[in-house]
């Protein structure tokens, strides 16, 4: 929010004072709720955890996370998203929101990544589900000259931007409305995106969005 005002106005306020003013309009952010699931599964294929939590990079397409969450919509059918997101700014480099948690779902958001980068070759991290340890994936990756990392057994904070920023996702845009449709769902998680990578100012990226912050430093 004090990013934000600070554009808007052109002028320097303290974020205590923003935050001051938001409870005398009784704005408050939304609670954060987090929830994780486990499919487990036979790994034909496991890599070491090669990212190790060094979750800074110095480039674009150096280090990418990747995972699959689950949503609801109507009378409790799901719905899964499957992001690929660079660790140099945060920003999505590719999505694909599908109606079943299967291998189809992950390869399209790899080979989305892949065209959208081309010729980037960047570590890609993962937990250890069963789509990233399949050969199929593992086929993908070697093709692009890409390197693979995964998880260790049970750590979830081993994958932990993507972890994050699903909750930021559901805490802004998911739990605030009902979506009676998966067409409903799909569209708000594509305008989210979308505000996600162009919009959404960060402290970390120097006040800019994702994509705002890799066009200046290029």
């Amino acid at each position: 929010m004090t990013l934000y005002i600070r554009r808007l106005f052109e002028m320097e306020i303290n974020q205590k004072r923003i935050y001051r003013l938001m409870k005398v309009a009784r704005i408050e952010s939304v609670i954060r709720r987090k929830s994780k699931k486990y499919i487990r599964s036979n790994p034909r294929h496991v890599a070491e955890n090669v990212l190790n939590r060094e979750f800074q990079a110095v480039k674009p397409n150096e280090k990418w996370v990747t995972d699959v969450t689950e949503m609801k919509y109507g009378t409790s059918q799901k719905a899964y998203l499957s992001a690929i997101l660079d660790l140099y700014d945060g920003s999505i480099v590719s999505f694909i929101v599908g109606k079943s948690n299967n291998n189809p779902l992950v390869m399209k958001t790899i080979d989305q990544a892949i065209e959208k980068a081309s010729g980037a070759k960047p570590l890609i991290h993962s937990d250890r589900g069963f789509q990233y340890t399949s050969y199929e994936f593992k086929k993908r990756i070697k093709k692009a000259e890409m390197k693979q990392s995964m998880s260790r057994v049970g750590k979830c904070i081993d994958n932990g931007p993507i972890e994050s920023f699903w909750g930021t996702l559901k805490c802004e845009k998911y739990y605030l409305e009902k979506y009676e449709t998966f067409e409903e769902l799909e569209m708000a998680i594509k305008d989210y995106m979308n505000f996600y990578n162009n919009e959404r100012l960060q402290k970390r990226l120097n006040g800019l969005s994702p994509l705002e912050y890799r066009v200046k430093a290029a």
